[in-house]
């Protein structure tokens, strides 16, 4: 592939709002998550909340689309001079020259928890002020930020559980080198609701401790919450030596269970290889994987099998969802941006939580921080019902 510039990129979750906070709180190893004490949610589980998303305001014009998804969209796009940085691009190739590729899983579902609430006693009705397209719709994420930059280009919502906004960096890769743009918001938004912590309780996947991928212990999920976003645009001739590319893009099916990964994990190795063939890149030129991880026992035994079958355990290797939390939809686009980081600052954040590691998974999981020169690494966002996908990214002096 033509590898493409993130010429600018930011995130915001529960370990802090922006580049410069979410940096420290990898270095210092600390954690966003706590006991849940979400909304009306009565669970025995750790959370990871951002702070203050309904401070946030929706602008008056946009009213229709509040909600806490879009707030917590909005907080995150005015992060590290992102919006300032996508208005420069529509100024540069015009509004139909930018594209919106968001990924999610439930939206803007909590606006319509709360409707529910509301519903008419006699009829059942939902309140007349509950606006559906605009808020709990899939696509609503990616029409808010769209209108919100008035842009008239192509917009798009990929909503493939886990993998939803990493595989939305191929959607944008896939059109611009169709020449159909000249540069793409990617990046994921996904808040906390009842319907994901009630419905993976439900289905036994959730931890009542803070989440402890590739632990021997390790029992569930802690669900997080995060936006995420990176602007894509095609490289100029003279790059800056810190500047970070993506390279290789790689998607794959189990097509194995409705939700059970392949046990041996056939379909993530699979997504790595393509995003290595695609990145002319062999499995030694790797320095570091973002692993999935997210501390339930099928899928970091299934991740941990696919990622020894290509690296054996000579890759150093973590899940950052000790600190952040699942955040499910939103959570491609937030480990994008955390990799970004490490190449930027020679940085492998460690995995936390984890106290005794799974001997059976064969890896070289970091237990603590290590400061070592990166050239490119991968990572990995695998959902529900096998749905894949494994990003490459480099330094551009590499």
């Amino acid at each position: 592939m033509n590898p493409l510039l993130l010429s600018h990129f930011t995130a915001t979750s529960s370990i802090g709002q922006g580049l410069i906070p979410t940096l420290n709180a990898l270095r210092q190893r600390y954690s966003g998550l706590h006991p849940c004490n979400f909304e009306t949610v009565d669970l025995t589980t750790f959370i990871g909340e951002v702070a203050k998303v309904d401070n946030a305001v929706i602008p008056e014009n946009l009213s229709h689309f509040d909600c806490r998804n879009n707030r917590l969209a909005l907080l995150g796009l005015n992060q590290d001079g992102f919006a300032d940085a996508v208005r420069n691009a529509i100024a540069e190739y015009g509004s139909q020259r930018v594209g919106v590729f968001m990924g999610t899983s439930t939206a803007g579902i909590l606006q319509t928890e709360i409707a529910y609430r509301h519903r008419d006693p006699q009829t059942g009705a939902l309140p007349a002020d509950f606006i559906y397209r605009t808020t709990h719709n899939t696509f609503s994420v990616g029409d808010f930020t769209r209108e919100y930059f008035g842009l008239t280009g192509p917009a798009v919502v990929v909503s493939s559980a886990c993998s939803s906004s990493a595989k939305v960096f191929a959607s944008a890769r896939r059109m611009i080198d169709a020449g159909l743009i000249d540069a793409a918001i990617v990046g994921g938004v996904d808040s906390l609701c009842l319907t994901t912590l009630y419905g993976f309780n439900s289905l036994g996947l959730t931890s009542e401790k803070a989440c402890r991928p590739f632990d021997t212990q390790r029992d569930g999920i802690s669900v997080g919450e995060a936006a995420a976003f990176a602007l894509l645009e095609r490289p100029p001739a003279r790059l800056k030596p810190d500047d970070i590319l993506l390279l290789g893009v790689g998607e794959s099916s189990d097509a194995y269970h409705m939700s059970s990964p392949h046990p041996e994990g056939l379909g993530a190795q699979m997504a790595m290889q393509q995003a290595l063939t695609m990145a002319r890149l062999q499995t030694g030129d790797i320095d570091y994987i973002n692993l999935h991880g997210t501390a339930t026992q099928s899928n970091d035994t299934a991740e941990g099998k696919a990622v020894n079958h290509l690296f054996g355990n000579t890759v150093p290797c973590s899940s950052t969802k000790g600190q952040t939390g699942h955040t499910l939809g939103a959570a491609g686009g937030l480990e994008a941006v955390i990799c970004a980081l490490a190449l930027q600052h020679n940085f492998m954040p460690a995995g936390l939580n984890t106290e005794q590691l799974d001997p059976d998974l064969n890896l070289d999981y970091l237990l603590a921080n290590r400061d070592q020169p990166l050239s490119y690494v991968l990572s990995n966002s695998f959902g529900f019902g096998g749905t894949n996908c494994s990003l490459i990214f480099g330094r551009a002096s590499s």
